[in-house]
């Protein structure tokens, strides 16, 4: 708009000398916006803010149509204040006497925005979806599965170097190149009824460790995405898991650049769901986006937020769940490689709240190297008795809520599953259940600190393992194998199993760690009947959910699974 008064108030007289009105136009990105009559406005006029841009006087009739033009490497969006749009035309038929009532005003102005990225979708069928291990939706929940393409030119980026050991990573983002071009996916899932969105979306970096895409935050903290109305979107923003999905005639069109781009890409990915009347959210309006990472995505995310979250600002929270004491290159072959050295902490001169959660495993792989000190916007969980990945996350694949899987993982720390054929029977311990608070905390936490009226609310400090030796890392124990220390769950505190993160056998065993269930004599020794169990475990559950560790909603469904036990096999 017109910055200067002078010629503000001329074009106010001319308004009123010639019967006309002011109608700007505005550019967002890069693109050129012209007209069939003349009025048109060019990105170097606007950034100039010259007449044609800043006035645009309109007198008479009204009848003129605008074209919007991206450039290179851009794509045009949408248009805003326009009366009557048509892919990137907008065109405004409006006779003279109407124009005459408004004379010497200013109309809103006529914005064209330009982005580097494109949406197109929903993809159909939506049965056809590909989502690796898939991601439950429960039957009759009122919600929605869809998928989009988007695709776009992403940059790398270049660091300031040396690389720092305080996670502050300062980076500069490379010209833009073809070498940036890209198309990926998103899948969505959102409630349909909008009375039913808590405003929040999950934004997942699928996992690709399996060689393609997989929901892990989404398979283990489902059912309290489902009852408490978040939207859940899986960005596949790495290469390996558009390539692997490249194999398929829906994924044909589908080309990643590389994963030195992938940030950028994610970015791009939150512009596209914060974005006005965003196609992904079916009319929803978002107010709050938390970006998520398990694992090795969970690295990528300690990375983004440490080079990229600081220029982009795009999301508003983070939930980093399960990394490692390293973080993901920031540029990687066939670019330049700029590895982090472990540790690679999280910067502490955020703005956003971040929450680690880390199982015992992760904490023992990554030799406490993940370790650093809660501040007022970073939190850190550890977890005692949970491993990197559990029988849950198996099971949470059929997991609708009505309370079966939560018997069943009951009886997994009795009678304990092997169905990767480790050299143990894998984790049952309570990890998903902990997660899913860990979610409803760090949704808390980042409404109240967007709210400048509201005291922020942080999840509570979660006590940290203890360690018994360093090198190697090994946790300090009880009598019954279990570690002292850290987030409790009531399968730790009213124990019937060792559960810990030790395992061997086929290359994903050491993750999924180890159940070794009491014999009858220890259970007996431990609760002389099955009520003096029950009363320890509603205890062990109380003062989770005091502590913050545990939800309400979770709790009916622990206590019944602990009924179905038939004590004390």
């Amino acid at each position: 708009m017109n910055k200067n008064p002078t010629k503000l108030y001329l074009s106010l007289f001319l308004c009123l000398l010639l019967g006309a009105c002011s109608h700007p136009i505005e550019i967002v990105g890069e693109g050129d916006v012209t007209s069939d009559g003349g009025r048109s406005c060019t990105l170097a006029d606007f950034l100039a803010e010259l007449d044609n841009c800043t006035e645009n006087l309109v007198s008479g009739a009204y009848n003129e149509t605008y074209t919007a033009t991206p450039h290179p490497l851009w794509f045009f969006n949408r248009w805003e204040n326009c009366i009557a749009p048509s892919g990137n035309e907008c065109t405004f038929d409006i006779d003279a006497a109407t124009v005459g009532e408004f004379q010497g005003d200013t109309a809103p102005p006529l914005r064209a925005v330009f982005t580097k990225y494109q949406l197109t979708g929903p993809i159909l069928p939506s049965f056809a979806i590909s989502l690796g291990m898939g991601a439950p939706v429960p039957a009759d929940v009122g919600y929605v599965k869809e998928e989009y393409f988007i695709e776009g030119n992403a940059t790398s980026y270049t660091p300031v170097l040396p690389l720092p050991t305080d996670g502050k990573l300062e980076v500069t983002a490379n010209p833009p190149t073809p070498d940036g071009n890209y198309k990926t996916r998103m899948v969505v899932m959102r409630p349909l009824d909008p009375a039913d969105f808590n405003g929040t979306v999950i934004v997942e970096w699928l996992n690709v460790s399996a060689g393609v895409d997989t929901p892990p935050d989404y398979i283990m903290a489902h059912n309290e995405f489902i009852r408490s109305g978040y939207t859940w979107i899986g960005v596949s923003a790495q290469a390996v898991g558009v390539n692997a999905l490249n194999g398929r005639s829906r994924y044909a069109s589908l080309e990643h650049p590389g994963d030195s781009f992938s940030y950028s890409m994610y970015s791009h990915m939150g512009m596209a769901i914060k974005q006005p009347g965003s196609p992904l959210l079916g009319g929803l309006v978002p107010e709050r986006l938390i970006a998520v990472g398990e694992s090795q995505s969970a690295g990528r995310m300690v990375t983004y937020i440490d080079a990229v979250h600081p220029m982009d600002e795009i999301y508003d929270g983070f939930m980093v769940h399960s990394r490692f004491g390293s973080a993901a290159p920031i540029s990687q072959s066939p670019l330049p490689l700029y590895r982090f050295s472990a540790p690679a902490p999280i910067r502490d001169d955020l703005d956003v709240p971040v929450f680690v959660v880390l199982a015992e495993g992760d904490v023992i792989d990554a030799r406490l190297e993940s370790r650093q000190p809660d501040t007022p916007l970073i939190r850190l969980w550890e977890l005692a008795g949970t491993a990197h990945a559990d029988a849950y996350t198996i099971a949470g694949l059929s997991d609708n809520g009505d309370g079966t899987v939560a018997n069943l993982m009951f009886n997994y720390m009795r009678q304990p599953t092997n169905p990767l054929g480790c050299d143990n029977p894998i984790n049952a311990g309570g990890h998903h259940w902990t997660l899913q608070a860990a979610f409803d905390a760090l949704n808390t936490w980042v409404t109240t600190v967007q709210d400048p009226d509201l005291p922020d609310i942080a999840p509570p400090i979660g006590p940290r393992l203890e360690v018994e030796k360093t090198s190697p890392v090994e946790l300090a124990r009880d009598m019954h194998g279990n570690a002292l220390g850290g987030v409790r769950s009531p399968q730790i505190d009213a124990p019937i199993a060792r559960l810990d993160a030790l395992n061997g056998g086929f290359s994903f065993c050491r993750l999924f760690g180890r159940t070794v269930p009491f014999t009858a004599g220890k259970v007996f020794g431990l609760y002389p009947t099955k009520e003096d169990f029950l009363t320890a475990w509603s205890d062990a559950i109380a003062n989770a959910v005091e502590g913050g560790f545990l939800l309400e909603a979770d709790v009916a469904e622990l206590e019944a699974s602990a009924e179905t036990w038939s004590y004390p096999y």
